[in-house]
């Protein structure tokens, strides 16, 4: 038996014209001999009626945030509505289809709801199912714990869904459908001669997906970078086959190109914190990031000195970072409107000189860096975000993405 999962969001199941290409793709997978998984997210976005968003709508603010497994709850509404509309319309096309929720599909979680954990999955019910259907429907982003109740998994979590059941049935591939043609090189909203990539690795990607990518959610490359299976990011729209994303050692047929760089991407409404560091006092590193977690605020970009600690907030914890730090009664300065700008690619890894491009391709326009780090497949600065469009353009002309690389 051979699997192919597809993961369909909400814009391409919002609306039944829609949906006739999520069908049409459906059954080239059946003529290829498949038996296929469809996971599908809500019906379209807010304030489309059955979305997530305007599922939360009905209930208060406060229910949401005190009444987390009832929140759950009405959140995996949604996608079950959504699997269930989508497996009448198979079924009218005379498609032996069958519907399932995350729980019935074997998708076991721990109880954080609203951001849940898949700790295993189990496929039997989908194996047997299988013997008299040829395509499952699973409502995506749900699970159920070990007492039964339902809980969501959080932000990109149908795409981990797909992951997860792709790796506990051996699929062959995960077909990521969305409303672009793949993984671009960086923002075409921003970038005019951005290009989509072929293929990538799973690292690349995963640092992409981190770094502001939104295609594709990076716990879901995780997941299937573990159990080796190929995701695929294809638009719903075309019969494109988008972007290949896999390992180099995977005998997919697909050479990887020969390339430096791979992508530019950003994450923007960041502020910047810089706290004074006193030399004679060596707690203070300790007390300020253990007072960001206790608060549940997320750092970023930390940069430690003798003189300093700087490191990033989202804007919408500035204000409680202020209170923090003033209690904690030390010196600071935070700074709104920054941007933080990555320059992604496995090809950099012991390469002498992109830091050196990167600096010079953003001095050459005037732009300024207020701090900059590197690993191995990734280097980041952190700029004004009035100088976003100037820093992604500069950056993507400095390493040629615009031009497809050799391959090997």
């Amino acid at each position: 038996m051979q699997i192919l999962v597809q993961k369909y969001g909400g814009t391409s199941v919002g609306d039944q014209k829609s949906r006739q290409h999520v069908i049409r793709h459906i059954k080239q997978a059946l003529s290829e001999n498949f038996k296929v998984i469809v996971v599908v997210s809500a019906l379209g976005r807010n304030p489309e009626p059955y979305a997530t968003d305007s599922l939360l709508n009905l209930v208060s603010k406060r229910a949401t945030q005190t009444l987390k497994r009832e929140t759950d709850m009405l959140m995996s509404c949604g996608e079950i509505i959504s699997s269930v509309v989508l497996t009448s319309e198979l079924t009218d096309e005379n498609i032996e289809a069958t519907a399932l929720t995350g729980p019935q599909a074997g998708i076991l979680t721990d109880e954080s709801f609203g951001d849940a954990t898949i700790k295993k999955v189990n496929p039997k019910r989908i194996f047997d199912t299988f013997n008299h259907v040829d395509v499952i429907i699973v409502a995506g982003f749900q699970g159920q714990t070990s007492s039964g109740d339902l809980t969501t998994l959080g932000r990109g979590g149908s795409d981990t869904t797909a992951a997860s059941l792709a790796a506990a049935t051996k699929a062959k591939r995960v077909d990521i459908f969305t409303d672009v043609n793949g993984i671009m090189t960086a923002d075409p909203r921003m970038v005019e001669n951005a290009r989509c990539l072929d293929v990538v690795t799973y690292m690349e990607i995963c640092h992409l997906a981190y770094q502001g990518a939104k295609v594709v959610h990076p716990r879901a490359v995780e997941i299937a970078m573990h159990a080796e299976v190929p995701l695929r990011v294809r638009s719903t729209y075309t019969d494109d086959l988008g972007t290949l994303i896999t390992s180099l050692r995977q005998p997919t047929g697909q050479r990887i190109p020969d390339r430096l760089v791979t992508g530019v991407t950003h994450i923007d409404d960041i502020s910047q914190v810089v706290v004074q560091a006193n030399t004679d006092d060596q707690t203070i590193q300790a007390n300020v990031f253990r007072a960001m977690a206790e608060a549940n605020i997320s750092v970023d970009f930390i940069n430690i000195s003798q003189n300093d600690i700087a490191y990033t907030v989202s804007n919408e914890h500035v204000e409680q970072t202020e209170r923090i730090l003033d209690t904690l009664a030390y010196n600071y300065d935070i700074q709104q409107h920054f941007a933080k700008v990555s320059v992604v690619g496995a090809g950099m890894t012991g390469v002498p000189g992109v830091a050196s491009r990167i600096v010079q391709a953003l001095t050459k326009e005037n732009i300024q860096i207020y701090q900059a780090a590197d690993s191995h497949t990734t280097i980041w600065v952190l700029i004004r975000d009035t100088d976003l469009p100037k820093a992604l353009n500069a950056l993507h002309e400095a390493f040629e993405l615009n031009i497809s690389p050799k391959m090997i």
